[in-house]
C-alpha cells in the first residue's frame, strides 16, 4: 500500500472547503480541496496497549488540517501543502509527513490537479516525492 518500511497513520480523501487560489474570484469563495496524508510514526506502543492515548489521533489530525486550511487561505497549493506539513510535524509525533493537496474543480478536463510533498522532522531533509 505505501512505499515505506516505517509504521504509517494515514488519511485518504479528506475533503476541506477553504479559500484557495490566485484569482480575485477565487479569493471570494471557498473551493473543495482533497487532502491525503501519510504520517510515519512508531505505532508499536498503541499496538501493544490498545489505548488511544498511545496512538496518533487521526481524528485530531483531520480536525486540525481542516481548521488550518481555512485559516491559511493560501493562493497556491504548494504553499498550503508546505504549511500543513510543517504544522503536522510540529504538533504530532511523526518522523516524516507526505501530503498531497488537490483541487478537483480547477481544470474541467481533469479529475483533479495538485501537489505532493514530503517533509521530515528536525529538518533532516526535504524532497518532492516522485511516486
Amino acid at each position: 500500500m505505501f512505499n515505506t518500511q516505517s509504521d504509517v497513520v494515514f488519511v485518504k480523501g479528506l475533503k476541506v472547503e477553504a479559500v484557495i487560489g490566485v484569482y480575485a474570484w477565487e479569493r471570494a469563495i471557498t473551493q473543495p480541496i482533497l487532502i491525503d496524508i501519510m504520517l510515519e510514526t512508531d505505532i508499536s506502543q498503541a499496538a501493544k496497549s490498545d489505548n488511544v492515548a498511545d496512538a496518533l489521533n487521526y481524528k485530531a489530525v483531520c480536525d486540525d488540517v481542516d481548521e488550518w486550511c481555512k485559516d491559511i487561505k493560501a493562493q497556491l497549493l504548494e504553499h498550503l501543502a508546505g504549511q500543513l506539513t510543517d504544522k503536522l510535524l510540529a504538533k504530532y509525533r511523526c518522523q516524516k509527513v507526505t501530503l498531497s493537496a488537490a483541487k478537483p474543480t480547477a481544470i474541467r478536463a481533469a479529475d483533479s490537479v495538485g501537489v505532493q510533498i514530503t517533509r521530515y522532522a528536525n529538518n533532516m531533509a526535504s524532497s518532492t516525492d516522485e511516486g
